[in-house]
């Protein structure tokens, strides 16, 4: 039980991960999959590994397609990335996956929406955000938490 509480936790600090520049957050993901699988040695457990490895390399593949990640130099608070990030890892697990892109997008237009105030400014700087990187990083996140629920949901019902 202990093994399994610390790959959720390892698994946690990915999906922050990914949400932090310079933080290998698929990477982190990955091994956290890794170890649990080389632990539970069923084929569940080896199909979900598989799986994960499938979908973070594709993620991998895509990247070089989205913008880079540039808010600092857009003007993007490091609130309003952490808030959707949040916000799209509750999406995901209340209406799952395409809660994950709904709470991304939502998540991030509140919070500029209490930074700004005004709605025409909040969906100006929500759009400039997501030029600025946001896309890269809701499809990064997006890997990460399928992987996530696909862990979550082996060890719950597998």
């Amino acid at each position: 039980m202990w093994q399994l509480l610390a790959v959720g936790a390892v698994m946690l600090m990915g999906l922050c991960g990914v949400l932090v520049p310079g933080v290998p957050g698929p990477a982190i993901v990955w091994a956290a999959v890794a170890w649990w699988a080389l632990d539970d040695t069923t084929g569940l457990a080896w199909a979900v590994l598989a799986g994960a490895t499938g979908v973070l390399l594709l993620n991998q593949a895509l990247r070089p397609l989205l913008p880079p990640r540039r808010f600092k130099g857009a003007g993007v608070s490091k609130r309003s990335v952490l808030t959707a990030g949040a916000a799209s890892a509750v999406g995901f697990f209340v209406l799952p996956v395409v809660g994950g892109i709904a709470g991304f997008l939502g998540g991030l237009y509140g919070a500029e929406r209490v930074r700004l105030g005004s709605r025409a400014d909040a969906v100006a700087s929500a759009r400039t955000a997501l030029r600025a990187g946001g896309y890269s990083v809701m499809a990064e996140l997006f890997a990460c938490l399928l992987v996530a629920g696909a862990w979550l949901g082996a060890v719950v019902w597998g």
